[in-house]
């Protein structure tokens, strides 16, 4: 009889233990998104002569974390993190790494290269992520400063200017807000190589 109960009693928490399993909302699934810019066209010939070390971007706040950034119209002052949400690499590292592709497919300096590979540098570019972030809304939007910088290894200041770009999202989801980053990126750095190119 004892045993009978038993078998009986390990059934039901059984049964319940697989119900309960059942009725378990399914837990959020991560999502992860990086910027691709594409090259410009490759110049005749690049406008700085000698090599040229990107640095990584410095970035303060939330917009040095991996999570994405927004911010609601109406509280242009507040913002927020999206909880699943985050960007495939740091935003300082990943805007440094595009920029890099950038000026090397575009032709824009005889060679290209990061503090990793330890290269005498003729000239250093630093950047600074002054504001990334997707806006929420009537009018979504995807908005990016930065403040880019070429200096001499000597130390004289060769370009120095803050690119903005505001574009618009085709809705309110973050996929299309990335987008929107993303064309502004692509904005941002044709600007850039523009002015560069002047120099």
């Amino acid at each position: 009889m004892t045993m009978q109960r038993t078998k009986k009693g390990v059934a039901a928490a059984l049964l319940l233990a697989a119900l309960s399993a059942c009725g378990q909302p399914e837990l959020p699934t991560d999502h992860y998104y990086r910027l691709q810019v594409p090259p410009p066209k490759a110049a005749a010939q690049p406008a700085l002569k000698g090599t040229i070390e990107v640095n990584r971007f410095s970035a303060d706040g939330l917009v040095a974390g991996r999570a994405i950034v927004y911010t609601e119209s109406g509280q242009p002052h507040q913002l927020k993190e999206y909880h699943y949400h985050f960007w495939t690499e740091p935003p300082a590292l990943m805007l440094r790494d595009q920029l890099v592709a950038f000026l090397r497919g575009g032709n824009l300096a005889q060679t290209v290269t990061t503090p990793e590979m330890r290269a005498n540098a003729d000239h250093v570019l630093t950047g600074r992520i002054i504001r990334l972030e997707k806006i929420e809304g009537a009018r979504p939007q995807g908005v990016l400063d930065v403040e880019l910088a070429v200096r001499s290894a000597r130390g004289q200041m060769t370009l120095l200017n803050v690119y903005s770009a505001a574009i618009a999202a085709d809705n309110n989801s973050v996929e299309a807000g990335v987008l929107a980053i993303n064309k502004a990126l692509e904005q941002v750095y044709t600007r850039f190589a523009a002015d560069l190119a002047r120099k």
